[in-house]
Formats: structure tokens, sequence, C-alpha cells
């Protein structure tokens, strides 16, 4: 009986070397802020040239899996923030074209059970930081950055009090692509400054009192108010979502 096989793929050196380094990190052998060994000791452990290393070393940095330590060429085990984390998932779903719907089918279904969530688990802490978000942007002059900013604020500060911290990380790039599109609707459609604050209020209230049920609610009725909007603009749910100003 023949048996064929199929060549390996070639793979640079730094390559492997980081794919081992980075192995090590995901494994938590080496744990967050922990420092590498210098260039010189990874090429010998490597049994490779101090090129191939700094390649490898510059290839961990740009997947956030190593850092620079300030004022120093010695790097550490780093973490992922969750902006940067968001920030490659928004790319990578602006660039698949996702759409205003697909972005609102996924908070619906996110955000109710954060809301509910978040009323059973808050902290004083948390709740703090709800009502900040709540109160930060309602005034006649607010300009339809404020208001969008308040609403990306809402959502993340109700995720935080949840304590769950995948949450967060699911939640990021979907809010920078829902504040994308907000941005067309929110002078377009002047009863939603209204409609938001009325809803964010009765959130934070149901929050508050611990009612879980009632925060669920709301949330799904603020979530599904925000199609509305998009509707009222005469916005095509199935358009591509714009993509998020540049810093």
């Amino acid at each position: 009986m023949s048996v064929n096989f199929e060549p390996l793929p070639f793979e640079p050196g730094y390559r492997r070397v980081a794919s081992a380094i980075a192995a090590r990190i995901l494994d938590r052998t080496l744990r967050h802020g922990e420092p590498l060994p210098s260039e010189l000791e990874l090429a010998a452990q490597f049994a490779v040239n101090r090129s191939t290393i700094r390649e490898a070393l510059r290839e961990l940095e740009s997947a956030d899996l190593v850092a620079r330590r300030r004022g120093t060429k010695r790097m550490v085990v780093a973490r992922p923030a969750t902006d940067q984390v968001a920030g490659r998932m928004r790319h990578a779903l602006t660039l698949n074209d996702v759409t205003v719907r697909e972005v609102w089918a996924m908070l619906e279904v996110l955000e109710p059970p954060a809301a509910e969530a978040a009323a059973r688990d808050r902290t004083p802490a948390a709740l703090g930081k709800i009502k900040v978000a709540v109160d930060g942007y309602r005034t006649r002059n607010s300009s339809a950055q404020d208001v969008v900013d308040g609403v990306g604020g809402f959502f993340r500060a109700v995720a935080e009090a949840t304590g769950n911290r995948v949450l967060p990380l699911m939640q990021e790039p979907l809010l920078q692509l829902l504040e994308a599109a907000l941005r067309v609707v929110i002078d377009e459609a002047p009863p939603a400054r209204s409609r938001i604050a009325g809803a964010q209020a009765k959130i934070l209230a149901a929050i508050e009192a611990g009612d879980a049920a009632t925060a669920r609610l709301w949330m799904v009725r603020h979530v599904r108010d925000f199609r509305r909007g998009f509707e009222l603009c005469r916005i095509d749910l199935d358009t591509p979502v714009p993509p998020p100003s540049p810093p």
C-alpha cells in the first residue's frame, strides 16, 4: 500500500522561536510582568542568531504578548488590554463587511443578560460607574458625539458590573461599531436622545434595586430601540457598518 505525504510548510526560524516563547506564555509558565531572558541568553538557549531572536520578539510584541519595560531594552510578559483585543476584532469585523443588523442582533444577545447579571452582582463601585455614565452627557448642549460616547460608556459600565471579564472582551468591538453607526442616527432622529436617556434611567433604577428581571426587560427595549432609530433614519440594516473614526 502506497502512502503519500504532503511537504511540510516552511516556517522561518524566528517564527518557530516566537511560537515556542508564546507557548510558555499561554500555558502560564511565564507570567504577566515576568522578564524574559536577554537576547543573548535566548540566542544561546535556542541556538540561533540574535537577529532571529529580535525578529521573534518583534512578532510577540506586535501580538501584545510581550512589551518593552520602560527605560530598558528588556522585554517582559504582557497581557493584551481590552482595547487591543477589540481593535483587532473590530478590524476583522469591518473587513468582513459586518452589517448594522448583525451588530444590533449580537447586542440583543449580549446586553439583556448583562443587565440581568449586573442587577444581581453589582458592587457599590460598579453601580457608581453606571450612574456616572447615565448622568455624564445629559445636557441640552450635548453634541452627537457626547451622546454616542455616553451610550458606549453605559454599556461598558453595565458589563463591568457583572464581574465577568469575558463580557467586555466580547462586547468592545461591537460597541465600537455601534458607536460608528449611532453618529448618523443621533442628529437625524430627534427623539433618540430622550428615549436613550429614559431607557438608561429605567435600567439603572432596576440594577440599583437588584431587580434582575426588570433590568433585563428594559435592556431588551433599549437595544430594540436602536433598530427603530436606524429605520426612522432610513438606514438599510443590511449595509456594512461604517468604520470607527481613527483616534
